[in-house]
């Protein structure tokens, strides 16, 4: 059985963070780093023991500093594997030890594969770029005519228009049900566009299945047996799997959770292209050989150099921008990935983040070098420190940069006579994952934001310069308010962040926009505000999912009274529906939902991005009358149950006879998880005061239950 871990409820904004790609990040102290090099330039002669050493000592302290469970790491340098090693624990009774072959899921470096399958099929002349998808998926097709001009480069370089991520069954327990797969051209008919194709670049799940799609179309094959034939097998890519493959659960790296005492059941991501494939370090770092010119019978070297071009820069972008961890390629997260600006090397990364996995890989494509760090627990952007850490150790070693530099600041802030037009940039701005910050400015050029969508966010502080921009105390951060030719206002970003013992990374790019004012109709009005509090409950997830487990089975509507008009960054546009409109490149403006209400048969339903809640009316108490043993069945539309503990339950113990393709899950009254079946094996739970329990299954699926007095 689980255990509590006070994470706390909730609302539609949790369906965002299930195969997001960086975690928000937050500024600490800054660590000269300096160190002499040694002068070889012949790598024959190099033995890497330096970098050997860091490796091993620096994935010793993510372990125990960094939430990782156990991380594997290899650099490869002129098609050799120089460095290869583990750190951390398989599993916890310690049966099954780490080796090199242990596998991980790899999340969205996966796209790096899929980009790989695409520029294949342009070598071959079978796909154009620039030539309309519908052309290669004829049945593609959305509400907003605007789909027609959308081209693969942009499903690679995220300038779809495309909303975000589809959710529905994407994320399962041992499950690799493509539902979410084969469903996407059906849910993408029911969506507009957030943007004209090509307008701007900001991150996009859903284009790379639909790229996926397109693979299939066009070459006849399956994704997996696509890339089987044409990238794995010819780089001898081994133990580089999809849920797809015949995977042996034992030879995966176990999967933890702090709301859970053991080990998680495998995860399958099941939009594969986009986040689903299992690796290795040692094969992602092979699959870097296409990059860097030592393998040229994979892609032409045309394609290999336009996948590392700016992509970003065709559409909206920040002027003045830094080398930061987002500049898109295609399929690359950054082509000018910092630090390596700093010595004047070209660097590409892609990283990687399931709700348990994390990847990172590093190419030095001029140097024929590479590193890839994967882990259980953790996150990408770690990942990604390490893999620096050791390719500029390498790098160094080999004598391609003699020193290291020092930590990056923009300066301890000198104030400055702020002119009082600035002072109409104040007010809420809306930004990723459903954040909500107001922007206050005073006269004397003082900045705060604070977060009223976290009110236990610490304010951040900033002071007006001379350059026209606000830095803070630490001078780790720089904004500045920019009016784009759209006509909408952002707040920029350049923020420099060093985690202790393992470097730093720099994030620049618009991280918010302003709202607009949304003064609603009456109606409208009183339409939401009969809403506000209310809870609803999710119904469309397979009974493998694993938002049961994650805190992604009930949302409540809470708006917030200093953004009236607004659900989260979603602007009210009627009784039933909320739409997130705003435009910003990068990261800050992904996964946008399309809110919609509608009533049937006395319950209120909500559709959001891609599933289906309905409201507490569906809720019925688990046990009635006297005797305390009932029933439910799953009913031919195959929505799941959801029932209440009455006061008569709470204390006992529930056990449920189970069917064969079923599962339950029990939540206190905060909406925590203490038991799901797929994951606990428990069909005995104790029921908590004023829980929630939810049954879900194949239709015809009926559970009986009954209470131990």
């Amino acid at each position: 059985m689980g255990t509590k871990t006070g994470r706390k409820r909730t609302p539609i904004v949790a369906l965002t963070l299930m195969l997001t790609m960086l975690a928000p990040m937050s500024a600490s102290m800054l660590v000269p780093m300096s160190v002499m090099a040694t002068t070889t330039t012949d790598s024959s002669v190099v033995t890497f023991d330096a970098t050997k050493k860091i490796a091993t000592e620096k994935a010793k302290l993510i372990t125990e500093t960094y939430g990782i469970s156990s991380v594997q790491y290899a650099i490869i340098d002129d098609g050799e594997i120089v460095i290869s090693g583990h750190a951390g624990k398989n599993d916890i009774k310690g049966n099954i030890p780490l080796t090199s072959n242990t596998m991980y899921g790899i999340g969205s470096t996966s796209k790096m594969v899929l980009t790989a399958a695409i520029m294949k099929l342009v070598d071959e002349g079978k796909v154009d770029l620039d030539l309309p998808v519908v052309k290669y998926i004829s049945d593609f097709k959305m509400k907003d005519d605007r789909y027609k001009q959308i081209t693969p480069r942009m499903l690679l370089n995220h300038s779809s228009g495309l909303l975000g991520t589809s959710y529905r069954n994407t994320g399962l327990y041992g499950d690799n049900d493509t539902y979410a797969h084969d469903n996407l051209l059906e849910q993408l008919a029911t969506q507009n566009l957030k943007a004209e194709p090509g307008a701007y670049s900001v991150y996009c799940n859903d284009g790379f299945t639909l790229a996926e799609i397109l693979v299939e179309r066009v070459s006849g094959m399956s994704f997996t047996a696509f890339i089987n034939k044409y990238l794995t097998e010819p780089l001898k890519m081994n133990h580089t799997k999809t849920p797809l493959d015949q995977v042996d659960s034992a030879t995966m790296a176990g999967i933890y959770s702090p709301a859970y005492n053991g080990q998680l059941p495998s995860e399958n991501y099941n939009i594969i292209a986009t986040g689903g494939m299992y690796s290795t370090a040692e094969d992602l770092v092979k699959f870097s050989q296409i990059f860097t010119g030592h393998v040229d019978d994979i892609l032409s070297k045309k394609s290999v150099e336009a996948m590392a071009q700016e992509e970003y820069r065709r559409g909206m972008w920040p002027e003045g921008t830094d080398p930061s961890s987002i500049a898109y390629g295609l399929g690359w997260d950054s082509v000018n990935l910092f630090p390596y600006n700093e010595y004047g090397i070209k660097a590409l990364t892609k990283g990687g983040d399931t709700a348990n996995y994390h990847s990172s890989l590093v190419v030095l494509p001029e140097n024929n070098m590479a590193a890839a760090v994967i882990s259980s627990g953790g996150s990408s952007v770690v990942n990604q420190l390490l893999a620096n850490e050791l390719l500029l150790s390498a790098i160094q070693e080999k004598g391609v940069i003699h020193e290291r530099k020092p930590a990056k600041l923009h300066g301890l802030p000198i104030k400055a006579s702020m002119p009082q037009e600035f002072s109409q940039y104040a007010g809420i701005y809306g930004g990723g994952s459903g954040n909500l910050m107001k922007v206050e400015i005073n006269p004397v050029g003082e900045l705060s934001i604070s977060t009223v969508t976290a009110l236990d966010k610490p304010v951040q502080q900033y002071m007006y310069t001379a350059d026209g921009s606000f830095v803070n105390a630490e001078g780790t951060e720089k904004l500045k308010f920019v009016v784009e030719k759209n006509g909408r206002t952002y707040l920029w970003s350049s923020l420099y962040i060093t985690f202790p013992g393992l470097g730093q990374t720099a994030v620049s790019g618009y991280n918010a926009e302003k709202l607009e004012a949304n003064v609603l109709r009456n109606g409208v009005a009183a339409a939401w505000e009969k809403r506000e509090g209310e809870k609803y409950y999710l119904i469309s997830e397979k009974y493998t999912s694993m938002l049961y487990f994650n805190s992604g089975s009930m949302i409540t509507i809470d708006t917030v009274n200093e953004v009236p008009g607004y659900f989260l960054n979603n602007k009210i546009i009627g009784e039933n529906n909320a739409v997130n409109q705003l435009q910003i490149p990068s990261m800050a403006g992904r996964d946008t939902l399309e809110i919609n209400f509608y009533k049937k048969n006395g319950l209120e339903y909500v559709t959001a991005g891609g599933n289906l809640y309905a409201s507490e009316e569906l809720v019925k108490p688990l046990f009635t009358g006297k005797e305390f043993t009932s029933s439910t069945m799953i009913q031919a539309d195959g929505y799941a149950n959801w029932f209440s503990v009455p006061e008569a339950a709470k204390g006992k113990v529930m056990t449920v006879k189970m069917p064969t393709k079923g599962s339950f899950a029990v939540y206190d009254q905060a909406g925590v998880c203490i038991n799901y079946t797929v994951v606990s094996g428990n069909n005995e739970v104790l029921l908590p005061e004023n829980g929630r329990v939810v049954f879900a299954g194949e239709v015809g699926s009926k559970f009986e239950i009954s209470l131990k007095k």
